[in-house]
């Protein structure tokens, strides 16, 4: 009956030591409508779009409007049919592509830093997981885990056991 019982733990132990790790494939974590509207900067304009047309008409040059716009902060949804709209009424086109340009370069900036924040998540994800592997299989029969291959001798593990 000890014999059962014995060959039944071992047997059991060793089906336990002879699984093997599945390598995880990489996941695409796709971005929902609500995290990307929060990821776009949202158009905030301190200067309406009646301001610059009213600064157009009043004779202020191109550049003057664009360093109130930077001072500002200001950020604008500019379609082409808004952009058409103000040029018809005076704006400068150095204006609109200054506008354009500006939110163009935001999108771009806010995708970037979603990138390197997914990038050092990523990283710190696999360094986790290389730790975990470089435990699992370090053992060593005399010691114990975590001694390694140093503690073992020329002709393989030690004789003490």
């Amino acid at each position: 009956m000890r014999i059962v019982i014995a060959a039944m733990v071992g047997s059991l132990i060793l089906v336990g030591c002879a699984t093997t790790t599945q390598q995880q494939e990489p996941q695409i974590q796709r971005i929902s409508a609500e995290e990307l509207d929060k990821l776009m900067p949202q158009p905030a304009p301190f200067i309406t779009y009646d301001e610059l047309v009213r600064l157009s008409k009043a004779g202020t040059s191109a550049d003057e409007i664009i360093a109130k716009i930077k001072e500002s902060n200001s950020r604008y949804e500019l379609t082409p049919s808004k952009a058409l709209e103000l040029s018809k009424q005076g704006v400068d086109a150095k204006v609109l592509d200054y506008i354009y340009s500006s939110r163009e370069q935001a999108l771009r900036d806010g995708f970037a830093e979603e990138i390197n924040k997914r990038e050092k998540e990523k990283v710190i994800e696999q360094e986790k997981l290389r730790r975990e592997y470089q435990w699992r299989y370090r053992n060593d029969m005399y010691w114990g885990p975590g001694w390694g291959p140093y503690w073992r001798g020329y002709y393989g593990p030690r004789w003490g056991w």
